[in-house]
């Protein structure tokens, strides 16, 4: 599961990185929680990448209600090809979440410990990500949504949880987000853990155990 994430960088280096030839800025977020409005690199209709922001939560465009999105923030990448829910998405929506990391629990003695999960390097990566646009019944309002893909875990992120997201290497950007490839055979092999040797995880602060504290404390070190 990734219930928690965190993207610090500046936008226009997430431009340069994803290829946006024109990235809005963004602010800061230190600890994004589900049903929150999150960044993705998508492809827009034209074929060229954009940075949208969108709910997170995924609301197939066949729900009769909106809060189906608080159940679908993640999504197993062994049954996409099969599940109602992200089989036409994991066809023709796929999307990049841009991130710097994200938080595991970790059970201890009395309670959970948060970890910040990272890259050694420092770089963001970009975790897979399916979206999907539903028309409200009642307001005919339009909602773009989005859900993270998990996989099993690397050695690193198994001793804090069972599953980890899913990290699109960069020279497999293009693969994913491409809508016309829409064949298992070339996109299976995408939904695995990523290096442990290139992670880094520590223990932070327990005030990321709230979605309402979003500052740069969530990410100091555990005392």
């Amino acid at each position: 599961m990734c219930g928690r994430y965190f993207v610090t960088t500046p936008g226009q280096v997430l431009g340069e990185q994803f290829s946006i030839v024109t990235p809005p800025e963004l602010v800061p977020r230190y600890n994004i929680a589900p049903t929150q409005s999150v960044a993705i690199v998508r492809a827009d209709t034209g074929g060229a990448r954009e940075l949208a922001q969108v709910v997170w939560g995924l609301i197939p465009s066949w729900a009769k209600e909106r809060a189906i999105g608080n159940k679908l923030i993640n999504a197993r990448g062994e049954t996409l090809g099969d599940k109602p829910a992200f089989r036409d998405s994991y066809k023709r929506r796929r999307c990049l979440i841009p991130a710097d990391g994200f938080y595991e629990w970790q059970k201890v003695a009395g309670g959970k410990q948060p970890w910040a999960v990272r890259s050694k390097s420092g770089e963001p990566f970009a975790l897979a990500g399916l979206w999907s646009r539903w028309r409200d019944p009642e307001s005919g309002a339009e909602i773009d949504s989005c859900t993270i893909v998990t996989t099993t875990p690397n050695e690193l992120v198994a001793t804090l949880h069972d599953r980890m997201p899913v990290i699109v290497p960069r020279e497999a950007y293009a693969l994913w987000l491409d809508p016309e490839v829409g064949e298992r055979a070339r996109l299976d092999p995408l939904l695995v853990p990523f290096d442990a040797d290139a992670m880094t995880a520590y223990p932070v602060s327990r005030r990321v155990n709230s979605p309402a504290n979003d500052d740069p404390a969530c990410l100091d070190p555990a005392a």
